[in-house]
């Protein structure tokens, strides 16, 4: 059974906590952008998987593999051509609608180097 509905392709940021927190949460959080700006800040619970990885046709990081993914980046642009190219594979996946900018203007946290606070760059 799928999480997401077929015709789905967005979630909200207040969404993303409810498919990728918890003992229980189906869905991984991987943030698509490169490293300079996975290292300026990311949310704690994401999975670096750059978008030239998938753009090149390699392999999904291994937690993410067999599970839902609700895709983030800076502005939710990337994220939307990565979910494009990873349902073309058959994966379940959803991007967060406005990225890492949103989340943080919304005031859920954001992580930098060495667990301070990051910036969204």
């Amino acid at each position: 059974m799928s999480l997401f509905s077929r015709d789905k392709q967005r979630v909200a940021v207040e969404e993303t906590r409810r498919h990728t927190r918890g003992s229980h949460a189906p869905a991984v959080l991987p943030d698509i952008r490169e490293q300079s700006e996975w290292d300026a800040g990311r949310a704690s619970d994401a999975l670096h998987a750059p978008l030239s990885a998938p753009v090149a046709g390699a392999a999904l990081p291994k937690a993410a593999r067999g599970r839902p993914l609700v895709v983030i980046c800076r502005s939710g642009n990337r994220s939307q051509q990565a979910v494009g190219l990873l349902r073309a594979r058959g994966v379940e996946a959803v991007d967060v609608e406005g990225g890492m900018r949103q989340r943080a203007a919304a005031g859920h946290s954001v992580v930098g180097p060495g667990g301070d606070e990051g910036s969204a760059a």
